[in-house]
């Protein structure tokens, strides 16, 4: 292994959570750091070079090396994006949006990373994460973010009933994400099987202009109607 001082470090870049001005959720450091980066790890080229246009313009686009993480890459890819670092080059690593490395592929790179000696520098930038959970009124001492809920309709039904009682078991707030197209129905479902009393949070296009964040009992969800779709959203349960 080789000595830190001649290795790279890979940077964790937080993006934004949508089309916004990033100045307006992005620390200087990120600007500073795209600067005298040359390699980045991406999920996707296309959205990733007009990130990296939006923060630093005059970046020059012909000396930037991307290598692509998405669920198509090969394992054997994810060393191959290791190299530069152990050449001694920094590169860093992007989340389509948020921070990498949390309900993101590039975790996989980070474990990596450690396992090579290389140092990890996370950045400061926006998380929907702990955003939703700072804006929800819920427990913010212990909560569980559990990923997405199955799609089997029976296993997505015991998994809901499943949070909804260690939340209160734990009193701990439970935090899940839907794939954005079926959205509503999960908020049918939702309203449809947690108990009357217990609370709702919906943190929707966080950071953005329509951003959308309440939280609610179930009983009064039911008289409330949203349109939750194809918008970017948490949701968190929690009965006392």
């Amino acid at each position: 292994m080789k000595p830190l001082q001649f290795l790279g470090k890979l940077y964790l870049i937080p993006t934004t959570l949508g089309e916004m001005n990033p100045e307006d959720v992005l620390p200087q450091t990120i600007k500073r750091s795209i600067d005298f980066i040359d390699h980045f790890i991406v999920e996707n080229e296309k959205t990733a070079r007009r990130f990296i246009k939006s923060v630093q313009p005059d970046k020059k686009q012909s000396e930037l090396k991307l290598s692509l993480l998405n669920k198509h890459t090969e394992t054997s890819e994810h060393y191959k994006m290791l190299e530069p670092l152990l050449n001694g080059l920094n590169v860093g690593l992007m989340s389509e949006a948020g921070c990498p490395g949390v309900a993101d592929p590039g975790a996989v790179i980070v474990k990596l990373a450690h396992d090579k000696g290389i140092q990890v520098v996370p950045l400061v930038g926006p998380s929907s994460i702990l955003l939703a959970i700072m804006a929800s009124g819920m427990n913010g001492q212990s909560f569980a973010f559990n990923g997405y809920l199955p799609i089997d309709n029976n296993e997505k039904k015991a998994a809901i009933k499943q949070f909804e009682r260690l939340s209160q078991e734990k009193n701990q707030s439970q935090l899940f994400i839907e794939t954005p197209y079926r959205n509503n129905k999960l908020f049918e479902d939702l309203v449809n099987i947690l108990q009357p009393n217990t609370h709702l949070c919906i943190a929707c296009d966080i950071t953005l202009p329509t951003e959308f964040i309440k939280t609610k009992t179930i009983k009064e969800w039911k008289k409330n109607k949203v349109d939750l779709h194809k918008r970017p959203c948490i949701f968190i349960i929690h009965k006392e």
